[in-house]
């Protein structure tokens, strides 16, 4: 894209982030956020990165199908599960699993950027971050950690700077989340390249043991269980 089609999406980026920040996480902006840049140079190295971790090249390329979760179904699987967890995490925070936008994915940038959509609550259930605002910028962190994925390394940045700027009471924990969120991405492997569809009945623990999730975040003030 030319110089000027940067300087655009570089406007319309901060536009998205501002109304993100007045209304408190309102998904269709979100959802503006991640395709405004799905034909990105961040995006390009994001899908760089992605295909370099194990399993990521071959998801990419059999276009792994987006989550479609049946809830109603996932509700009776085993307590503790995988499964049981996130559809229990969607009901009690009357969630539509399903909010997502609908996207095509035949293009690569496609893919991954609904891929990440429709994963994301996993995501707050396996490494334990809840739904605060440093919970979950604490998650958004992960992908930004691991494979760089351009629209939440903007939201991870843009949440620090805005609470240091104008909620300084509520940045402490806002940083935090952040840093353990980064950590955990560090360490642990790639969470975007997780088959969580073919583990549904494993339990959270044995997705973390094989995931390398040594310390979740489930004990903190910004943890699910607060």
């Amino acid at each position: 894209m030319s110089r000027f089609g940067e300087l655009l999406r570089a406007a319309n980026n901060l536009k998205l982030l501002a109304a993100i920040g007045r209304s408190g996480g309102d998904l269709n902006s979100i959802a503006d956020l991640l395709d405004n840049m799905i034909d990105s140079p961040q995006m390009v190295d994001s899908i760089r990165r992605f295909k370099a971790v194990a399993g990521g090249a071959e998801m990419l390329e059999q276009r792994y199908p987006p989550l479609q979760p049946d809830i109603e179904r996932l509700i009776q699987l085993p307590v503790g599960s995988l499964g049981r967890s996130y559809a229990e995490l969607i009901r009690r925070l009357n969630y539509d699993p399903e909010f997502f936008r609908p996207r095509p994915i035949d293009s690569e940038a496609q893919w991954l950027t609904q891929r990440v959509a429709t994963t994301h609550d996993i995501h707050h259930v396996v490494a334990g971050f809840g739904t605060s605002a440093a919970g979950e910028s604490g998650v958004l962190a992960i992908t930004a950690a691991q494979i760089g994925f351009p629209a939440y390394v903007l939201l991870t940045t843009a949440g620090q700077l805005a609470s240091f700027r104008l909620q300084l009471q509520r940045y402490e924990d806002l940083a935090q989340a952040v840093a353990h969120g980064m950590a955990i991405g560090h360490q642990a492997h790639c969470l975007m390249a997780a088959r969580w569809e073919e583990g549904w009945e494993r339990s959270i623990s044995d997705w973390r043991l094989e995931l390398g999730i040594n310390d979740p975040a489930d004990g903190a003030a910004y943890g699910l269980p607060a």
